[in-house]
C-alpha cells in the first residue's frame, strides 16, 4: 500500500488551517519576494483580487503579456515577463536565478500546457512554491493573512469546542 501524504491543518479559519497543512505538508510558503502570474482567458476577471492580495502582503508582481495587461488596467504594479517561447531572458530563467518566490499559473492549450510543464520543473528544482488554480492561489493569499499562525492548538481543545 502507498502512502498519499495526506496532512491536516487546523486553524481557527480557513487561513490558518490551509497555512498550517502546508506546514505539515514540508511546503513553506513564501512571506515576500516576486509572484510570477500568468493565467488562462477564462481565469482573467479572477485574477486581479488575487494579485491585490500578493500586493497588500508586500509581494510584487511578475505577469506575462495577457495577464501583464489586466492587472495594469486593474491598476496594479506589474512588471511584464517572458513567456517560455517567447524571447530571453524569461520566466523559466527568473526561476533558475532564484528571482520568483512564488508561481501562480493556470493554463489552457497545447503551448501553454507545454510551457508550464517546462515552468514547474523548474520550480521543483528551485523550490518555488506552485499553485495551479485561482482557488489554490486565494487559499495562499488568505493563509498568508491568517493572525493566528503562532498560536497552536490541542486537538483536545478543538474537540471539546466542537462538542459544545
Amino acid at each position: 500500500m502507498k502512502s498519499t501524504g495526506e496532512v491536516m491543518g487546523a486553524g481557527a479559519t480557513f487561513g490558518e488551517a490551509f497555512y498550517k497543512a502546508q506546514l505539515g505538508a514540508g511546503e513553506k510558503l513564501p512571506t515576500e519576494g516576486k509572484v510570477f502570474i500568468s493565467v488562462r482567458d477564462a481565469d482573467k476577471d479572477g485574477v486581479v483580487a488575487v494579485a491585490k492580495g500578493f500586493a497588500d502582503l508586500g509581494f510584487s508582481i511578475v505577469a506575462t503579456g495577457g495577464t501583464h495587461a489586466k492587472l495594469a488596467e486593474a491598476g496594479l504594479q506589474v512588471e511584464r515577463i517572458n513567456k517560455v517561447t517567447e524571447a530571453r531572458p524569461n520566466v523559466v530563467d527568473a526561476i533558475k536565478n532564484d528571482e520568483i518566490a512564488l508561481i501562480v499559473n493556470t493554463t489552457e492549450g497545447t503551448q501553454a500546457i507545454m510551457d508550464s510543464a517546462d515552468i514547474r520543473r523548474s520550480a521543483l528544482q528551485h523550490k518555488v512554491s506552485y499553485t495551479t488554480t485561482l482557488a489554490g492561489a486565494e487559499a495562499v493569499v488568505e493563509g498568508l493573512r491568517s493572525e493566528g499562525l503562532k498560536q497552536v492548538r490541542r486537538l483536545q481543545d478543538i474537540h471539546a469546542a466542537i462538542g459544545s
